[in-house]
């Protein structure tokens, strides 16, 4: 089994990967195209069965000799790239386990989301009607125009509002949850949004993907998306089915298991990405507080704040959650301020703090960036590529992007192969153990 996507994907992640645009760059190749044998009459597109039989015959006895050529010269990189053992061990295997779950699909209670979408319509309503009392207006909230009116010119909850490229005021959710403490409606306004989108986008229309025969949704998984190696999923995108908000709770509930006595298992590794930045760096103290079994966020909490790890309430633990996966992303000062909002000095008090207490972190990121600059890529502990062409930018903030990628791609990228060596693993487990059980859903 030889896949030329999948293969120039671990070649190239950042390319896109169709046929017709590999033929032409590595083997310098104009195909045939589908739409010029799908020829246009009165407007209509006639069907591939309709087309003539030599017609068809060119453009299928092309689609086997390109891909069989493609194989050829990708097989060569792989060998010369060293990324072969990430084809060969990691995504070719990883096709069988897909595919599987695709056909699969997963069981959906569609009167369970019927019911949870009249109890959100009255929650909208009722946010609808407060959010109108508080701005003494009746008006759609769902305009960026009216809202950013009523917000910045009828309510002037800021004196300098931001305004966008096209001089209309702001309103995105970004820029919102900076000005919470502003004005109570704020707080109404994002939740009015975030039940609105619950509500269109999953619990409406979750329903309508349902195949009529399986009964089942069945999401497709994607190899060759993403280029730290994740998958993603989509029609539907099951992997960010939101969890936080008890509504948002409500929807994952309408997931179930077979009838008969199945259930619903969910395996997970525990602080995966901060366990490969352990690995990676070689720190001894967070070594030792996973080889211990702590709480991370609350040992990390306790070295930087200096107290005990008994004295570490809630609020203490969420700062220490924030920096030790800010610093997995490569995160400002700045951006840590953001995320907590706390001053830029506190911010960078914090993470140099993080820094004195987990030394080998912080030349393991220095070294990252080093070894980008000189190869123009990272890698992951299974020998996965990101190539950085901007990482010797003159452009501080182009290269400032690229830095952050060296530091986080070799993390995220690891933990990504983990799971999918841990997919394959099971799915051989599943087939030589003749189970019943099935995977049918991976979120990373």
């Amino acid at each position: 089994l030889f896949d030329t996507m999948i293969a120039h994907y671990i070649i190239r992640p950042d390319m896109r990967h169709n046929m017709d645009l590999l033929a032409a760059t590595y083997l310098n190749y104009n195909t045939i195209t589908y739409d010029s044998i799908i020829e246009k009459k009165a407007g209509k597109s006639i069907s591939i069965r309709d087309v003539e039989i030599d017609k068809l015959t060119d453009y299928a006895c092309e689609d086997a000799d390109i891909t069989y050529q493609l194989k050829k010269t990708f097989l060569e990189m792989l060998e010369k790239e060293e990324l072969r053992d990430v084809f060969e061990k990691m995504e070719m295997p990883l096709i069988d386990v897909l595919s599987n779950m695709e056909e699969e699909g997963i069981a959906l209670d569609s009167g369970h989301l019927l019911r949870l979408s009249k109890d959100l319509e009255k929650d909208i309503s009722l946010l609808e009607g407060e959010i109108h009392l508080l701005s003494g207006i009746s008006f759609n909230i769902d305009s960026p125009k009216q809202l950013g009116e009523i917000l910045f010119e009828t309510l002037r909850i800021v004196e300098k509002p931001k305004k966008t490229k096209t001089g209309q005021y702001a309103t995105s959710e970004d820029v919102l949850s900076k000005l919470i403490t502003k004005h109570e409606i704020i707080t109404k306004i994002l939740d009015y949004r975030s039940l609105r989108k619950l509500k269109s986008t999953y619990v409406d229309n979750l329903p309508n993907l349902v195949n009529p025969n399986t009964k089942r949704l069945h999401s497709s998984f994607n190899q060759a998306v993403a280029v730290t190696g994740r998958l993603s999923s989509d029609k539907p995108n099951l992997q960010n089915i939101p969890i936080k908000t008890a509504r948002g709770r409500e929807v994952r509930k309408a997931f179930t298991a077979k009838e008969n006595g199945y259930v619903l298992i969910a395996a997970d590794y525990s602080q995966i990405e901060l366990r490969i930045i352990a690995e990676l760096s070689k720190d001894p103290s967070m070594i030792e507080a996973f080889a211990n079994g702590l709480d991370i966020h609350s040992s990390t909490a306790s070295n930087i704040f200096n107290l005990p790890i008994e004295k570490i309430n809630r609020d203490l633990r969420n700062k220490a959650k924030a920096v030790n996966f800010g610093i997995a992303y490569g995160q400002t000062a700045f951006g840590l301020s953001q995320t907590l909002n706390i001053s830029r000095k506190e911010a960078k008090e914090i993470i140099e703090s993080f820094f004195q207490q987990y030394k080998n972190v912080k030349t393991y990121m220095e070294k990252s960036i080093n070894f980008a600059r000189d190869n123009g890529f990272v890698q992951t502990l299974m020998g996965r590529k990101r190539y950085l062409r901007d990482i010797n930018s003159s452009n501080a903030i182009v290269r400032g992007h690229a830095e952050r990628n060296a530091i986080n791609a070799p993390i995220q990228g690891s933990a990504a192969d983990m799971i999918k060596i841990a997919m394959i693993n099971i799915n051989s487990e599943i087939s030589s153990r003749n189970l019943s059980s099935r995977m049918t859903l991976q979120v990373h």
